[in-house]
């Protein structure tokens, strides 16, 4: 059907939400990927932080080693142990290894972030359509759909990385997930995620962004060490994730997945007024 030339801007009802996985909807504090990047330098005689090996998340796999591989810290500490830089070789190499390993950890992280079920319910209640993006592969899906369906979450599609050009910041997941679920414009979805990476998905694709600052990868914890955390220096560094992820361009910042909902009727009455993303 043609635009409307009358109609410059779209003021219609959401159509659908397309959700994160790892951070989001399963595995809080997306743990399961950070441990792995560790592993894979580790083998290779290079030990990484933690926080060097979330600095990049949400970003697709190899890239992410990519992006690790760059840091000055690694790459001088890469040219110590193996007398030579890192090249895209070795990248390869990693990347290998980190596959099996990956899919072999996902069963263990794929716990449902709690809430995630009700917003579910609610989105399906406003007509919602559900669809799903991630940094992991199309054969590490099948392992954590299967996992997340166990516990009753069935999104309309996933959209892994390795099935598109490029992915995050790219749009082009969320913009593929958007097109297999037959939803436009884009102004009319909502791209929600833990990570900057996931914000600028969101961005780039012309989509509202709501980004999760408390069960995901800014905030890095899983929900055992979350909550053993004094409830100040808990409070100051989810306060620093929002922050982040503000700074990043998000439209908004909630602490999980169960704060949506109502984020979704704010979005609904700026587009009535005839904003866009």
């Amino acid at each position: 059907m043609a635009p409307d030339p009358q109609r410059e801007r779209y003021t219609g009802p959401l159509k659908a939400v397309i959700l994160d996985w790892a951070g989001t909807i399963v595995d809080y504090g997306s743990c399961a990927p950070a441990g792995v990047f560790v592993e894979v330098f580790a083998r290779h005689g290079v030990p990484i932080t933690m926080p060097q090996a979330r600095a990049p998340m949400g970003s697709e796999k190899r890239a992410h080693i990519a992006a690790i591989a760059a840091m000055p810290e690694v790459a001088e500490a890469w040219q110590r142990a193996n007398n030579r830089t890192c090249t895209d070789e070795d990248i390869d190499a990693m990347y290998r290894e980190f596959v099996p390993l990956q899919i072999e950890s996902l069963p263990r992280f794929a716990d449902l972030i709690p809430g995630i079920m009700e917003a579910v319910a609610e989105f399906r209640e406003r007509g919602l359509m559900i669809g799903t993006t991630t940094g992991y592969n199309a054969e590490m899906m099948r392992v954590l759909g299967l996992e997340a369906a166990l516990g009753g979450f069935e999104p309309d599609c996933i959209v892994s990385s390795d099935i598109v050009p490029e992915g995050r910041p790219a749009p082009w997941m969320a913009l593929k997930a958007a097109a297999l679920m037959g939803i436009y414009p884009m102004s009319a979805v909502v791209k929600i995620g833990d990570t900057i990476p996931d914000i600028h998905e969101g961005l780039n694709a012309g989509m509202w962004t709501i980004a999760v600052a408390a069960t995901g990868n800014e905030l890095g914890l899983s929900q055992p060490e979350a909550e053993a955390l004094p409830a100040g220096e808990r409070e100051q560094r989810i306060a620093r994730a929002h922050e982040r992820l503000h700074s990043a361009g998000a439209h908004y910042v909630v602490d999980s997945i169960a704060d949506v909902p109502p984020v979704l009727d704010q979005i609904v009455a700026r587009l009535w007024e005839g904003d866009r993303p």
